[in-house]
């Protein structure tokens, strides 16, 4: 006999429902099938379940390949992890094929794409340099960056530009075909970079200019602007694993196009990272569609897994 002076509720008396008339969110006939060996990548996307994150990537793929045909903005903005995983050419591919119409980048970004252009690698050992303070001192990309910005600056040219321009010099010819900022510069695709002072090694190099870093850096904000007001009915914004800088620099841009009077809406936007963070997914995926259409779409998994997939399924996609 229990002691407790509360009795368990008494289920005869509960209703039912069929289970055919209340029908379910999930459906057998959205389910995945077997990959087909030999079906390759369009039949590997055919094999996806058409729930959630399957629907969202094949949506992506979609959203991609009308933006091309109908010549949309197509950007692409790059955190550093995504040059470290080695996608530089993959996304080089990408704007070649019209995929991508402009890059940009955190400054995180900018200094791996520039040292791999240099040396072939990048990505220090930070707990091994740091305890002597050897951390972000490398002399040659704080001094050819540095260099590279406040040169750019005198001409009127934004930090992507002036990075790309300098390495069109400087790049070792074994390691240039890596660079993603070398061959923006060579194709005229626009390359914006998106600094914080003290963010970044070579604020910290002598030769450092804050004039000419902030000012380089908020002419490639003005850039990023116009390039943003091509979204317009179509275009796609894909962010890449920046967490923080770029989603914040995305969310002002979209509202100064608006501001200013200019038509921004029924565009698609991503988020791919390997976690999604708050910023990407009210900054990127939700807010800049409120009110103005369009869609916002977050896709999880590995920079290195992930954007292969996506470059596979759009130049199968061609045909």
């Amino acid at each position: 006999m229990s002691r407790y002076g509360t009795k368990p509720l008494d289920f005869a008396a509960l209703k039912t429902v069929p289970l055919r008339a209340r029908g379910g969110k999930v459906r057998s006939a959205d389910f995945g099938a077997p990959y087909r060996k030999d079906s390759g990548i369009s039949g590997w996307l055919d094999s996806l379940p058409r729930i959630l994150a399957g629907n969202s990537f094949r949506a992506v793929v979609e959203a991609l390949a009308r933006a091309r045909e109908r010549r949309k903005a197509i950007l692409w903005g790059l955190g550093g992890h995504v040059i470290k995983c080695g996608l530089a050419p993959l996304l080089a591919d990408l704007a070649a094929r019209g995929y991508a119409t402009a890059f940009t980048m955190n400054g995180a970004a900018s200094i791996h794409d520039f040292e791999i252009a240099l040396a072939g690698h990048t990505s220090e050992d930070v707990e091994a340099v740091l305890p002597d303070g050897r951390f972000g001192a490398a002399e040659e990309t704080g001094r050819e960056m540095n260099q590279a910005i406040a040169a750019g600056d005198r001409d009127g040219l934004g930090m992507g530009e002036a990075l790309g321009r300098r390495l069109q010099e400087i790049a070792d010819p074994a390691y240039a075909g890596a660079s993603l900022l070398a061959a923006a510069y060579r194709a005229a695709v626009p390359v914006t970079v998106h600094v914080a002072v003290g963010t970044d090694t070579p604020h910290t190099h002598p030769a450092a200019d804050p004039a000419a870093i902030g000012s380089a850096t908020h002419r490639d904000f003005r850039l990023f602007c116009a390039l943003v007001s091509g979204l317009d009915d179509g275009g796609v914004y894909v962010n890449v694993g920046s967490a923080v800088v770029l989603p914040e620099v995305f969310l002002k841009a979209v509202s100064s196009v608006r501001n200013l009077g200019l038509p921004l809406g029924r565009f698609t936007t991503v988020n791919f990272d390997f976690l999604q963070h708050y910023r990407p997914r009210v900054n990127v995926v939700e807010r800049p569609h409120a009110g103005a259409g369009g869609a916002g779409f977050a896709l999880t998994g590995h920079h290195e897994l992930m954007l292969p997939l996506l470059a596979a399924a759009l130049i199968e996609r061609e045909g």
